[in-house]
Order: structure tokens, then sequence, then C-alpha cells
């Protein structure tokens, strides 16, 4: 049952990362800002012409990117760990245990980021214009 978790895990997990690389050529370097919580959240608000859904979904973009390189890290430490974990008698949450944790937040986070990358690159994008008869 483990080795069946690990291996669709393992899976999962260079899937996304495939994922992240294919959206990681839509965001230029130059669009690459840095924004605080509450920056971040006034332009979610205000949000109304092109340029600014581009820049979010630039952002959001980037912070999949961030998310995927993160879980890519902890995900070879939990390797690592659950490799060395060999005590039944361990105490509860063990090295590896935290690992997993800190894994699946950082693929949580990179899926919600990929979501709204997903949201205003489609917001960004002109509406077709209507025909009328």
């Amino acid at each position: 049952m483990m080795k069946k978790r690990f291996f669709v895990t393992s899976v999962l997990s260079f899937a996304l990362m495939g994922v992240a690389n294919a959206q990681g050529n839509f965001a230029s370097t130059a669009d690459r800002d840095h924004y605080t919580h509450s920056q971040l959240k006034q332009l979610v608000r205000e949000a109304h012409t092109t340029e600014q859904f581009l820049a979010l979904a630039s952002y959001y973009g980037q912070q999949q990117q961030v998310y995927h390189q993160q879980a890519k890290a902890v995900f070879h430490e939990w390797i690592g760990q659950w490799q060395m974990s060999g005590s039944h008698f361990a105490k509860y949450p063990t090295p590896a245990d935290w690992a997993r944790t800190r894994y699946e937040d950082d693929v949580a986070k990179a899926s919600e980021a990929g979501a709204l990358f997903a949201k205003y690159s489609e917001l960004a994008e002109p509406a077709p214009a209507s025909t009328q008869q």
C-alpha cells in the first residue's frame, strides 16, 4: 500500500512540474513583480484592463513555479527521510511526516496559483466580437 501511494505521488509530482515548466514560458522575466499582500488585494479588486489581468496572471504563474520548486526540494527531502525511518517505534510525527505535509502544502499552493493563473490569463484575452444580424 505504501509503495502504491509513493508511486502515485511521484507520478503526480512529476506531472505537475511539467505543467509548471510549460506555463513558465508564458511569463516574461520583465513582468515578474513582487507584491505585498495588500498591494495584491488592491490589484485584484481594481483589475479591469488587459494589462492588469496580465500582471496578475504573470504574478500567479511565477508563484506557481516557486511552489513547484519548493515542492520538488521537499519531495527529495521526504524521500530521504522516508528511507531512513526504519523504526516502527518512532515518535509521531516523524521527520518524514513533516516533509510529506510540507510537500502536500506546496503542491496545493501551486495548484491554487495555477488556477488563478488560468483565470487571469483568460480574463486578459479580449472577448470575441459578437456579430449581430
